[in-house]
């Protein structure tokens, strides 16, 4: 089997713009980047993103859809129109595969039409679209999902699921028994930790409770053909050797547990 490709989450070096993790994934050795589109002007330009993975000789793995709150504007208030650009984009980026979150509850016509217009568009393109894990929202002591008809996609059954640790850690869900859930559709892993706190913490691999090392040597027995993407929160880190060392330390976890 060839080695499973590990690439870097530009969200990863937040609030340094998508060059940077162009830049950096080049020098630790990544195979290639994960283009999270949001406020940084160049995550939402495919032309000068493509500019930069020809330049720096990265390719780029994923496109991870404008579906955050704070995205709800990038490119068409539709949630329909962002999904289309989403994977227009892969497309010109030769990007095999699009993240997407489920739709959030008031996103109701969205949500009616969500896992057709995912099928579809994955026909139409051949771009692998994975939808998301997710984690509820706690306040005063309850809890309720913001997403349609829940945090878990496999609710509703799609052909392919991106796990993302942190999410599960948040959520409380055994990432082990969510994984063999989504089988042989899992087709993407956010590589990330958390320690079990309500909150998306997004921790280098090993630094909390998440099976992160039992997710990835489980990967390397299942044929999977998907992508390892680190996605990890280093806005904390005091300078960039700082931020440089974090990433570091994320590709030898994922390299040694994926058995490379």
């Amino acid at each position: 089997m060839p080695a499973i490709p590990i690439g870097l989450s530009t969200a990863s070096v937040w609030p340094q713009t998508a060059t940077a993790g162009f830049e950096l994934s080049r020098e630790l050795g990544y195979d290639g980047v994960e283009v999270m589109v949001w406020a940084d002007p160049i995550s939402q330009d495919p032309a000068a993103l493509r500019r930069r993975s020809r330049q720096l000789g990265v390719p780029v793995l994923a496109v991870h859809a404008p579906c955050l709150l704070i995205t709800q504007r990038i490119w068409s208030p539709r949630p329909e129109e962002r999904l289309r650009r989403s994977v227009q984009a892969a497309q010109d980026l030769d990007a095999p595969t699009v993240v997407i979150h489920p739709p959030f509850r008031w996103q109701r016509r969205y949500a009616e039409s969500f896992a057709d217009l995912v099928a579809t568009l994955a026909e139409e393109s051949g771009v692998t679209i994975a939808v998301e894990n997710m984690f509820p929202v706690r306040r005063f002591g309850s809890e309720m999902s913001a997403f349609h008809p829940s945090i878990d996609p496999t609710d509703v059954g799609h052909a392919n699921y991106t796990l993302d640790l942190s999410h599960t850690a948040a959520a409380g869900v055994d990432a082990m028994t969510l994984a063999k859930r989504m089988g042989s559709a899992l087709t993407h892993l956010h590589l990330a930790d958390g320690s079990g706190a309500p909150r998306d913490e997004h921790l280098i691999p090993g630094r909390g409770g998440q099976p992160c090392a039992e997710v990835c040597e489980w990967l390397t027995t299942t044929g999977f053909t998907g992508q390892v993407i680190v996605e990890v929160n280093t806005r904390r880190a005091k300078n960039p050797a700082d931020r440089r060392s974090d990433l570091a330390e994320a590709i030898v976890f994922a390299r040694l547990n994926l058995g490379q």
